[in-house]
């Protein structure tokens, strides 16, 4: 089930990998989750103290985040996305 205060993106399938080290490594910030790792979309588990520093560092990589809303999420959960 998804939570409306977590931080929800789509980047190119092939960076997923590297997202998720990348975070990792900022331990507090959250942990990520892949929706449709096929197509990119996934998610960062965060508290309400960390959602403007996970989106500062998803928007800083070096390539394109989109991020989502919730609802846009949910609806790629449920295979509409």
């Amino acid at each position: 089930m998804l939570e409306p205060e977590w931080v929800y993106f789509r980047i190119p399938p092939q960076e997923m990998t590297y997202l998720t080290r990348i975070l990792e490594g900022c331990e507090y910030l959250g942990v990520v989750t892949a929706i449709d790792g096929k197509a990119g979309v996934g998610f960062v588990r965060t508290t309400a103290d960390t959602v403007a520093e996970t989106q500062d560092v998803l928007q800083s990589l070096p390539f394109p985040v989109t991020l989502l809303s919730y609802e846009e999420a949910c609806r790629w959960q449920m295979g509409k996305g």
